[in-house]
């Protein structure tokens, strides 16, 4: 076994990284300081959409279609290690929908198969020269944390509402979307709505009006949804970088600390893509 790893946020990225570098052979350690993964991960709708997302030329265009071009291989991967169904499904070579729910436990199941270590802490504060790596995977208060001095690049929560809807499988078609609203209908006819932006720090509340908002906009897309009443309103934070163009994805030059961080709107779409391009650097480290 080689030197232990520590990463830092216990949601799909961080969970992935960690899950990747155990195939590797690596010792992994999970420090997560709610239940593992259980803010902005299981929170987003789950549309993988890079095109419909990015309709111009960008690193974070570059990004979606290399990752949405992972998917089938890494849910594949997951459904053969855990045995835990995703609902992962794609109508166009790069467009699909997935549950996130789904995938965080899978992912957890691969971490757990694997014997990566899971520690339920709120970290604040790391000294790397404890571990062989450290892995800043903690979404929106990933530049809260502490590592000897070094600034790490500000991100911002922003809000977003979504609601849910119970109807009949199969009565959407998947997906339809205009501009910021959108609808998707899981396998299991759950279907989900949104949504919105607000830059207001950490709020936690469930606004009642947005929500009113969101299903009028919905309905409009899928007239049903007019007399359809929500069975479940929910927020999540969307760790959006102050500054750059593109998620945090790389080596603090100089240290053995690595960012995976910024994801935005589009941490669900890039999480094969980042957890690639971490492990695959860390593991050309010298004496890994």
């Amino acid at each position: 076994m080689r030197g232990e790893i520590l990463v830092v946020g216990g949601g799909l990225i961080g969970s992935s990284i960690a899950w990747r570098l155990a195939q590797k052979g690596f010792r992994v350690t999970i420090a997560d300081a709610g239940n593992l993964g259980g803010e902005a991960s299981p929170a987003g709708a789950g549309m993988l959409s890079p095109g419909a997302e990015f309709d111009q030329p960008s690193a974070w265009r570059d990004l979606g279609l290399e990752s949405i071009r992972l998917y089938p291989s890494f849910v594949e991967e997951l459904q053969a290690e855990t045995g835990i169904e995703t609902d992962f499904r794609m109508f166009h070579p790069e467009d699909g929908i997935v549950d996130p729910a789904a995938l965080l436990r899978a992912v957890r199941g691969a971490c757990e198969s694997r014997k990566v270590r899971v520690t339920q802490q709120h970290v604040t504060d790391v000294s790397s020269n404890d571990y062989a790596a450290v892995v800043i995977a903690a979404g929106a208060w990933s530049d809260q944390i502490q590592l000897g001095g070094h600034t790490l690049p500000a991100v911002v929560p922003i809000k977003g509402h979504l609601i849910g809807f119970q109807l009949e499988p199969g009565v959407l078609g998947l997906v339809r979307r205009e501009g910021e609203t959108y609808v998707l209908q899981r396998s299991n006819g759950f279907m989900i709505a949104g949504s919105n932006e607000q830059d207001i720090g950490f709020d936690r509340a469930v606004d009642a009006k947005i929500c009113e908002d969101i299903h009028r906009r919905a309905a409009r897309l899928f007239p049903p949804l007019e007399n359809a009443t929500p069975v479940k309103r929910w927020i999540g934070f969307r760790p959006r970088l102050v500054e750059g163009d593109g998620p945090q994805i790389g080596r603090i030059p100089g240290t053995n600390v690595w960012l995976a961080y910024g994801h935005y709107r589009n941490g669900i779409l890039l999480t094969p893509v980042t957890a690639q391009r971490i492990v695959e650097k860390i593991t050309v480290l010298p004496g890994a």
